[in-house]
């Protein structure tokens, strides 16, 4: 519930202005009329920082500093084209404050109604029991359907062939030493997380493939899902992770833009 401390409220009105579900009145002081979404809005806005909401983590708020605050345009969009789908990892372990970063910059995503249900599930140690997994479940398929199993399961059926031919061909999980999936209410939700948490893996030097494959098969595997503790929610989006084998030296280029101008 959003709490307005009327010791520290100067009755400016600056957050009844920004509330998106005119939720705020003003009177001598600030009042909330009811329970709303928690957007937060109201609590970034306020000047007096007066505003809170005590079921968030409070301490984990910054104040708006103007020099730090300093990304230039022709930074951002140079990180943007010098992104790359890393398709080989060294072996190398990801350090877990990496990885933390990684699940602040997820957590502080954008979500529809402010509901906050994206949930991540970082696979490290316990990767070759994630493998196992995924691959007992694919030979049970085609065991038990063969030929008779749905075109999606072709390549599944491909990749596992291709590891039993040669256990270095890692093709379905790329050697990655981290697999990330991403649960969530709403599938844009996911994406817009992932996205964001790519734009930090690069900024400590990691490399990051989306795999639907993976995915996939792993939605579908009720088994494994209980095993991560999700066996009541949809995964949504899944990403490699690991410090690349490989360093890019330029962008890669791309077609001309499809847009309009009105």
């Amino acid at each position: 519930m959003v709490i307005i401390d009327h010791e520290k409220c100067i009755g400016c009105g600056v957050c009844a202005e920004d509330c998106l579900a005119f939720n705020i009145e003003i009177g001598e002081k600030a009042r909330i009329k009811k329970e709303c979404i928690q957007c937060g809005h109201c609590v970034a806005v306020c000047p007096a920082a007066a505003v809170s909401i005590p079921e968030y983590d409070m301490k984990d708020i910054e104040e708006y500093d103007a020099e730090s605050f300093c990304l230039q345009p022709e930074q951002v969009l140079h990180s943007i084209k010098f992104r790359r789908s890393v398709r080989d990892y060294k072996e190398k372990e990801v350090k877990s404050s990496d990885l933390e970063l990684l699940v602040q910059a997820g957590r502080y995503t954008a979500t529809a109604k402010n509901s906050q249900s994206n949930g991540f599930i970082f696979v490290q140690k316990e990767l070759i029991q994630l493998k196992h997994m995924v691959w007992e479940y694919i030979d049970e398929i085609e065991k038990q359907e063969g030929k008779a199993a749905g075109r999606d399961m072709l390549p599944y059926f491909s990749f596992n062939r291709r590891r039993k031919a040669d256990l270095k061909d890692d093709f379905l999980f790329r050697n990655a030493p981290v697999v990330l999936f991403i649960t969530s209410d709403y599938l844009l939700d996911a994406g817009l997380a992932a996205q964001n948490i790519e734009t930090m893996a690069v900024s400590v030097g990691l490399g990051v493939l989306y795999n639907g494959y993976l995915a996939r098969i792993a939605d579908a595997n009720e088994k494994l899902k209980k095993w991560l503790g999700i066996e009541d929610k949809a995964i949504r989006a899944c990403m490699l992770l690991g410090y690349p084998m490989r360093h890019y030296v330029r962008t890669a280029p791309r077609k001309e833009p499809d847009v309009i101008w009105k």
